[in-house]
């Protein structure tokens, strides 16, 4: 989701799935000020929905901009033949930390 899909979901009132975990937070004055000024442009949405949805997109950018580092191994080729190699640096231990976690925390729902 990208930051103008997500305002316009708080216009719509789409809302995710949830956690059973809570995470409190000490927000610095100038992000708790920008937080209850979005509360009220927004006044369907709660503080901690527009934090949650916040993080959503913080960690989706995160996640794209953690470096490609090319490994030794060729696991495959693009259209001109060249070889494209694994990827050595922090993406794929991040994506299978997230899915296994993403795995527990489903499990939490039921």
């Amino acid at each position: 989701m990208k930051w103008t899909e997500l305002i316009e979901s708080w216009r719509h009132g789409a809302t995710r799935a949830r956690t059973v975990s809570k995470y409190a937070v000490h927000l610095p004055l100038d992000d708790a000020a920008r937080l209850h000024a979005l509360t009220e442009m927004f006044p369907g949405r709660t503080p901690e929905q527009i934090i949650t949805d916040l993080l959503g997109i913080a960690l989706q950018e995160v996640a794209a901009a953690m470096p490609y580092v090319p490994g030794s191994k060729v696991i495959a080729t693009d259209d001109q033949g060249d070889p494209i190699y694994e990827d050595a640096g922090p993406t794929p231990r991040f994506m299978e930390l997230t899915r296994r976690n993403q795995k527990k925390l489903k499990t939490e729902l039921k």
